[in-house]
Formats: structure tokens, C-alpha cells, sequence
């Protein structure tokens, strides 16, 4: 019997086993998941505790009860993996070898890497809503934070969610002006980008947003120290932030075993990986899928849902010994949460910019454009993400591949 090893167990983890299991004879390929814990959080979910729009007990669920049956679950630490020898040795000293391996142990947060970031005034007066744990803290100093200067800061890129910063800008707006105390609060967003968005088309629209909303835009801040003590986000030129509130989103990087197991990941610990069949470039029956992968495109949970597909087509092949299929084009999506009951969404992939039009064809959802309708299918998300996507069920009318019906193709360029 062959024997597939999945190292992580979050959304790239559980929707590659699912779906495997769903082809693959439990007779003939052994499935195992292994991760550090057993909480499964809904990590699009942590951008709405802050506000009280949800708690964890709604978010966070067992790992293990998110798996097939047939799939086996080892809840526990990896130390690393030796390439030549096919083996995966776990933090108590045990050891798995495998047929085939897919990393799937998405992206770390590192704060300990900016000078000053985890100093006294962490969970005080700087935070981030990146982990449950910092979520619930910020909530806590919101219900009492009554005026001031509120920075929003990302350290560095690459990150999880790169829009969920800017929503979370977008909904503090909303917060604050339904509490009746938005013009006693100074909001700021600082970013490494040279706009709010990677993408040029989104950036305008977005960079628009937060002028709308009052939120004063820095761009290619590159935050270096974190001073909690005289509240100031200094730069690496130098520049200053002074912050009565900052709400951080820390340095990412891949797992650290990666780091541990010569040959598998790059200087920051992400797999590189070949960005059509998802295939390692450490070796040939190494996968990747999520945030763990070293590839041209956002670290969002749609991207990992899009991965899925091609991922388990090629671990089949691989298996029968076959040429991979290269189609993955890099598809993303993401609803943004924009305050008021609306959001905005953006469709794009390696080599289109998000364009207007609608979602996934011409009576869908609207693209770049605030709606109720949005905001109503980020809500339902929730739901999908349980029930269609963790269970590696197709959503009916979304594919891998990027759709290009309903879209006006001549806004592809600013």
C-alpha cells in the first residue's frame, strides 16, 4: 500500500485529503494529516472579533472531525523531513515514511523578527487580530479605546489575507462612526506597498476607498522597530509613526521544520514550488498547496480552494505515472469587507488584473464595486467553507480556472 503524508491540517490540508479520499482506493492509498493541534480555525473569521461581529466559539473547530473517514490524523509537532529518504520525523521522535508528500503547513507569523514588536506594550497598546488570542485582546481594548491615533501596520510581504489590513481599516471606520466617536480618531494605514493593493487596478480602487473613508494612506513604510514605550512605528529610513493604537500584521514565513529539512524551502521557510502543477521543485513527489507555497500569488483561502483541483488531479497522475497537468493559473478571489453592510470583490489570477464586471458570469457578483450583495456572499462564505470547500466538494459554478465571462476585459490596465 502507498501512503500519502499531508503536513498541516488546516484549509490546504483538509481539502487536499478529502478530496483525495474521495478518489483514491482506501485499499490501495493510505492517507495520513498530521498537525501541531487539533483547532481548526476559520482564519477569515479573526477580521470580525475585534468588533464583536462574531466570536471564536463560532470560528474554531476540531481538526480531526473536518476529515473523511479513511483519513487518518496525528496531532503533533514535525521536526523535519528527509527528502532522500522519503521520511517524516515528528517532535516526539517517531517517523513516517511516504510515497508522496504534500506540504501543507501555511504561513507562521514572526513578530519576533521587528525589534520591539513583542516588548511590554504587546497586547497593550500594539496588536494584531492575525490570532485568535490577539483578536480577542484588541476586542477587549476596543470596547474601551475612546479617541486618538489608530495605526494599522503591515511589517512586511508576503501575508495572509493581504486585503484583510485594509478591511479592517474600512470596518474600524464603520465601528467608530457607530459609535459616535469617528472624529475624535486619527486612522492610518501604513503599508511596504507603494499602494494599497499589489495590483494596480484594485490599488486605485481601494487607495479611493480609504480616502473616502478618511484613512491616511503611507505607502513603502517599512516598519523596523516597534517603539511601545513613546508609541511610535519607526521605519527603516527612518521615518516615524507616532500611535496611541497599532494593530500590527507581523513578518510571515513558512513553517519552521521547512527550515529544518535541508532542500525543501527557501529563506523565509516557503516551498518553492512550480507555479502550474503545484508540483515541489525540491523533488518530484513533493506537492504543495496554500500558504506553505513559495508562488506568484496571494496567501488567501480562494487560492488554496483553486489549488485544490489541480493538486489532486496531479497527485493521481504522479501516481500512475503520468505527465502532470500544468493549468493552475494562479486564480484568486476575495470579498473586502468595506463597512456598512457592503463589501467589494476582485477575480484575478498570474496574469490578469482584477477587472469590473461580475462574478462568475455577466448576472453574478458585482466586481470592484461596493454592494449589499458582496457583503452578503462574504457572510454565506462561512458556510461554504465548512460544508463545500473542507469536504472537497465542488461549488457549483466556480472552477480553478479563472472565469472570464461577464468581464470587460479594456480595464485591465490603470
Amino acid at each position: 500500500m502507498r501512503r500519502i503524508v499531508i503536513l498541516g491540517g488546516g484549509t490546504g490540508g483538509t481539502l487536499a485529503a478529502n478530496r483525495l479520499r474521495r478518489v483514491l482506493d482506501e485499499e490501495d492509498v493510505e492517507i495520513v494529516v498530521i498537525d501541531q493541534d487539533d483547532c481548526h480555525v476559520y482564519q477569515p473569521g479573526l477580521l470580525f472579533v475585534p468588533f464583536g461581529l462574531t466570536s471564536l466559539e463560532e470560528i474554531i473547530r476540531p481538526r480531526g472531525r473536518q476529515l473523511h473517514h479513511g483519513i487518518g490524523y496525528c496531532s503533533g509537532g514535525v521536526d523535519h523531513v528527509e527528502l532522500d529518504a522519503d521520511m517524516v520525523y515528528l517532535s516526539d521522535g517517531s517517523k513516517l515514511d511516504y510515497d508522496v508528500l504534500i506540504v501543507a503547513s501555511g504561513a507562521t507569523l514572526l513578530p519576533e523578527e521587528t525589534e520591539g514588536l513583542l516588548g511590554p506594550w504587546w497586547m497593550e497598546t500594539v496588536f494584531t487580530f492575525y490570532t485568535p488570542d490577539g483578536a480577542v485582546a484588541l476586542k477587549e481594548k476596543l470596547d474601551w479605546f475612546d479617541g486618538g491615533r489608530i495605526v494599522v501596520n503591515v511589517v512586511d510581504m508576503p501575508i495572509k489575507c493581504p486585503v484583510a489590513p485594509l478591511e479592517f481599516c474600512f470596518l474600524m471606520d464603520w465601528y467608530l462612526r457607530e459609535r459616535g466617536i469617528r472624529d475624535k480618531v486619527e486612522l492610518i494605514y501604513a503599508t511596504p506597498l507603494d499602494g494599497a493593493f499589489t495590483k494596480p487596478v484594485a490599488s486605485s480602487a481601494l487607495g479611493g476607498l480609504l480616502e473616502e473613508k478618511g484613512v491616511q494612506l503611507v505607502t513603502e513604510f517599512n516598519t523596523g522597530e516597534v517603539d511601545g514605550s513613546s508609541g511610535r512605528l519607526v521605519s527603516y529610513d527612518d521615518r516615524e509613526i507616532p500611535f496611541d493604537l497599532a494593530v500590527v500584521v507581523p513578518l510571515h514565513g513558512g513553517a519552521p521544520f521547512v527550515g529544518r529539512s535541508p532542500g525543501l524551502g527557501d529563506e523565509l521557510n516557503f516551498v518553492p514550488t512550480d507555479a502550474r502543477t503545484l508540483q515541489s521543485r525540491a523533488r518530484p513527489n513533493v506537492f504543495t498547496i496554500g500558504d506553505a507555497a513559495s508562488l506568484p500569488t496571494s496567501k488567501a483561502g480562494s487560492v488554496t480552494h483553486f489549488e485544490g483541483e489541480v493538486l489532486v488531479e496531479n497527485v493521481q497522475r504522479f501516481l500512475a505515472g503520468l505527465e502532470l497537468d500544468a493549468s493552475f493559473d494562479g486564480h484568486a478571489n476575495c470579498f473586502i469587507e468595506t463597512g456598512f453592510h457592503k463589501a467589494l470583490l476582485i477575480d484575478f489570477n498570474y496574469d490578469t488584473e482584477p477587472l469590473p464586471g461580475h462574478f462568475p458570469t455577466q448576472v453574478g457578483l458585482p466586481l470592484l464595486k461596493e454592494s449589499r450583495l458582496n457583503h452578503l456572499g462574504k457572510l454565506m462564505f462561512r458556510w461554504f467553507y465548512w460544508h463545500s470547500l473542507l469536504p472537497g466538494r465542488d461549488v457549483p459554478g466556480v472552477a480553478s480556472a479563472m472565469p472570464t465571462h461577464g468581464k470587460t476585459e479594456e480595464a485591465s490596465s490603470p
